[in-house]
């Protein structure tokens, strides 16, 4: 009985630590220039809590091309940046 309950309990604080993961909080940040070219966006961002980065201003790669249509410099957003491939990618961009 103790060796199922120990086996249970590690079971649920794995799945809390797989939600924990997932479950990311949105920075915020202005987007001071746009490369449409290179599909890059430079944001002026506070914490990025979910990579544990500072605030700072920095150039990220878009996952998504049309994430950038109506975008203007200027803006502020709500976005979540991961890394993608060994890159800062902006996957998740609210106007």
């Amino acid at each position: 009985m103790k060796k199922l309950l120990t086996v249970s309990a590690a079971m649920i604080l794995a799945a809390g630590a797989a939600l924990a993961d997932g479950d990311h909080a949105m920075s915020v940040g202005t987007v001071t220039k746009i490369d449409t070219k290179w599909n890059k966006v430079t944001i002026d961002h506070g914490p990025l809590e979910n990579l544990d980065m500072p605030a700072m201003k920095m150039v990220f790669e878009m996952a998504d091309p049309t994430m950038l249509d109506g975008l203007n410099e200027g803006a502020k957003i709500t976005f979540l940046a991961e890394r993608v491939n060994g890159k800062l990618t902006v996957t998740e961009l609210s106007k």
